[in-house]
C-alpha cells in the first residue's frame, strides 16, 4: 500500500516541487564538476522521485498554525537530494557543499529588499512574542502527544552582557527525529549547515556552537542583526 502525503503538504506540493526543480537547475554545474556526475537528467528524475517518497514521510506538526511547518517545507527536500547523491557515491562533505551553495543561490534570487524585510519581521518584537508563545506550547505534554515528531524549544532572553538580541534552544529537532526514523543520520549535519545561509540572506547573524545532530543536549541558536555595508 502506497503511503499518502498529508493533506497539508499535498496542498503545497506544486510549490515545493517547483522549488526542488529550481534547486536542481542551480546545482547542475556543481553536479557535473564537483560530483563528477554526467547523466544529470537521470539524477534530476531520481531526486524528484525520492522527493515524492520524502513527502510521504514528512510529519505533520500543526500546519499553518506551527512555524515549524515552514521549516519542513523549505528544507526537507534536501533529504531527497542527499539520499540520491549518497547512492551515487558522492562524499558527504561534497554533498553538503553542493547543497549549501545551491540553497544560498536560490535564496539570493529573491530581491534583497524582500529578504531584508523578512529578516526585520523575524527580529521584530511582534515575532518575538509569537516565538515565546510557540516555544511555551512546544514543551507542553499535550502538544508533544499530539505532534510527537515536532520540534521542542525554549525562547532565550539575552543577559546584560550578551551580544545577541534573542535566542532559541532546540531541545528536540524534527529533522533529527526524521533522520533517526528513516536512516538519514549521516546526512543530517548537511541540513543543519543550511541554517547559516538562510538567516544571513535575510540580514540576520546566526551564532550556533552546538547541535543535537552533533550530540549536544540542545541546539543553541543566537540571533542578531547583520551590519550590512
Amino acid at each position: 500500500m502506497t503511503e499518502a502525503i498529508h493533506p497539508f503538504y499535498a496542498q503545497h506540493r506544486d510549490a515545493m516541487e517547483a522549488a526542488m526543480r529550481h534547486r536542481l537547475d542551480l546545482a547542475e554545474a556543481m553536479l557535473r564538476e564537483r560530483a563528477q556526475l554526467t547523466d544529470i537528467e537521470k539524477i534530476r528524475q531520481e531526486v524528484m522521485d525520492e522527493f515524492g517518497i520524502v513527502l510521504t514521510q514528512t510529519p505533520y506538526v500543526g500546519g499553518a498554525a506551527s512555524r515549524m511547518s515552514d521549516f519542513f517545507m523549505r528544507l526537507i527536500g534536501f533529504m531527497a537530494i542527499s539520499r540520491v547523491l549518497q547512492r551515487h557515491g558522492v562524499p558527504l562533505p561534497d554533498i553538503g557543499e553542493i547543497e549549501r551553495e545551491t540553497y544560498k543561490a536560490q535564496l539570493l534570487t529573491t530581491p534583497e529588499a524582500e529578504r531584508l524585510a523578512a529578516g526585520d519581521q523575524f527580529m521584530s518584537p511582534e515575532n518575538q512574542i509569537l516565538l515565546r508563545e510557540q516555544a511555551a506550547k512546544s514543551i507542553t505534554e499535550s502538544h508533544q502527544v499530539e505532534f510527537p515528531e515536532d520540534f521542542v524549544y525554549d525562547f532565550v532572553e539575552p543577559g546584560p552582557h550578551d551580544g545577541f538580541e534573542f535566542g532559541i534552544n532546540y531541545k528536540a529537532c524534527g529533522f533529527c527525529k526524521f533522520a533517526g526514523r528513516h536512516g538519514d543520520k549521516e546526512i543530517l549535519p548537511n541540513i543543519c549547515g543550511l541554517d547559516f545561509d538562510a538567516y544571513a540572506a535575510r540580514g540576520i547573524h546566526l551564532e550556533r556552537t552546538q547541535t543535537l545532530a552533533g550530540g549536544a543536549s540542545h541546539c543553541n541558536f543566537r540571533f542578531s542583526r547583520l551590519h550590512l555595508g
